[in-house]
């Protein structure tokens, strides 16, 4: 009988690793077992920074509405905020800083109407 050799789905894995970590310095790029470690940690930064980065979004936001809002000469972002929800428009953070970005004539009408 022939003989039969194993270790291809072995080889398979380990090249699946190493193109995981195309890219990596070092021995992170071409040792399996430190390769493994640095997709491990770099998957843990990666769910963490997905949600860090929702935060700094949010924040950008206010940043932006709250500058547009001082520059045209209107109340605190906080005062804006409260008058929207007192006449039920139901813009959100996200849609109001990118008016305010890129049409700031609309944006200063939207506000006007709220002062």
């Amino acid at each position: 009988m022939a003989r039969v050799k194993r270790g291809t789905l072995k080889n398979k894995r380990r090249k699946n690793i190493l193109a995981q970590t195309k890219g990596y310095r070092f021995d992170r790029s071409s040792k399996e077992r430190v390769a493994k470690e640095a997709i491990l940690h770099a998957g843990s930064h990666a769910f963490r920074h997905r949600r860090t980065k929702k935060r700094e979004f949010r924040q950008l936001w206010t940043i932006r509405l709250n500058a547009a809002l001082r520059q045209g000469g209107f109340a605190s972002y906080s005062k804006f905020i409260g008058s929207l929800k007192k006449k039920n428009i139901s813009l959100d953070r996200k849609s109001l800083a990118t008016l305010a970005k890129d049409h700031p004539e609309t944006f200063a009408r939207l506000a006007k109407q709220l002062a």
